[in-house]
């Protein structure tokens, strides 16, 4: 998972521009601090996810799109989640803590 105003502030701040896909993560979020699921289970649309950890950028991350995109997400790469339940999830569903 990702959060879109990250993305957005790391084409402010260093010009590289992560479009979509590039991140490598499956969810793109806006209006939650990810870190503030930390140790918590929570639903998106009908998933039961849980917070693993913080996502380090990966080094092949540059390799498959450009230079600089390694460093520009260190900081803002997101977090793992685990999967407690699948489930459908669809664009606009929301992040509710259970």
């Amino acid at each position: 998972m990702i959060a879109a105003e990250d993305l957005e502030d790391i084409k402010r701040s260093t010009g590289v521009r992560v479009d979509n896909g590039e991140h490598r993560r499956n969810l793109i979020t806006r209006g939650i601090d990810l870190e503030s699921l930390s140790g918590k289970q929570f639903q998106v649309g009908q998933a039961i996810l849980e917070y693993d950890r913080p996502r380090p950028p990966c080094s092949y991350i540059q390799s498959i799109t450009q230079p600089g995109m390694t460093r520009a997400l260190v900081g803002h790469s997101g977090i793992c989640a685990r999967v407690i339940e699948s489930g459908l999830i669809q664009d606009e569903d929301t992040i509710e803590i259970l």
